[in-house]
């Protein structure tokens, strides 16, 4: 029986990738910084175990609690969209702490069983925002992009171990909490020369027209990832996401 470990699962990809798995017939460990166990049906291949991607400690734990890992999804992670001259430094810090710096330990933390069985997969969720040029979300986008980066010299460093790395790129997504989550963060809609062009990103993220990215489609792209050996190092995560790559011949 295989395991999968998925950070995130409160809501959106992390939650639907979950279900997946364990509909599937995988042992599942769900992890969040809250767990709630009625997100998730009761089954015993399913474990809820509370984790911070930002606290060494919490890793530590949750690790050591996991036990042998198979799969391991770095998912966790939030938006803060806004002008780059008017981001608070606070908010670069905490966007790639959790985004980045919070899916490098993960890997760090995992890794080492990995590569002593000469087995097992990383997925990366990262975003198709990285493969094109977006104002508002300057610094998400950066955050997203050194995963991209470090996971694709990962997928090198791996490959004489027999365990792979994907990086799996959703779309805009109307079923995630990015803009309930990001809003706290957003700044600029009262000054005058930056509110048309964050007013202009508000309605493109609220536009329901054209193909979108719907959490079942990421949840597929992580199975891909994790069952198919022939799998590339990057797949799209939605409809939206696989013209966008298509467009930058990805």
């Amino acid at each position: 029986m295989s395991t999968i470990l998925i950070t995130g699962c409160s809501s959106g990809f992390g939650l639907e990738t979950a279900k997946l798995f364990l509909e599937r017939g995988w042992d599942v460990i769900a992890t969040m910084r809250t767990p709630n166990p009625g997100l998730l049906p009761a089954s015993e291949r399913l474990r809820i175990l509370a984790l911070d991607v930002t606290d060494p400690a919490s890793i530590a734990e949750a690790v050591m609690s996991a036990g042998p890992i198979d799969v391991l999804v770095n998912n966790a992670g939030f938006g803060a969209p806004a002008p780059i001259e008017l981001t608070a430094s606070e908010t670069v810090q905490s966007l790639f702490q959790t985004n980045t710096i919070g899916t490098l330990a993960m890997v760090q933390a995992i890794l080492p069983q990995m590569r002593q069985r000469r087995a097992g997969v990383i997925v990366n969720v990262t975003s198709t925002v990285t493969v094109k040029t977006l104002p508002v979300i300057g610094i998400y986008r950066a955050s997203k992009a050194a995963v991209n980066a470090f996971t694709e010299s990962l997928s090198v460093e791996m490959q004489p171990f027999g365990v792979r790395v994907h990086i799996v790129l959703p779309g805009r997504s109307p079923e995630t909490r990015f803009g309930e989550n990001a809003r706290p963060h957003l700044r600029g809609l009262d000054d005058p020369d930056y509110a048309p062009l964050i007013q202009q990103f508000i309605r493109s993220v609220q536009d329901d027209t054209g193909p979108v990215t719907h959490a079942s489609d990421v949840a597929k792209a992580v199975w891909r990832a994790a069952t198919d050996p022939f799998a590339p190092l990057r797949i799209p995560g939605g409809a939206d996401a696989e013209l966008w790559m298509a467009e930058a011949g990805l």
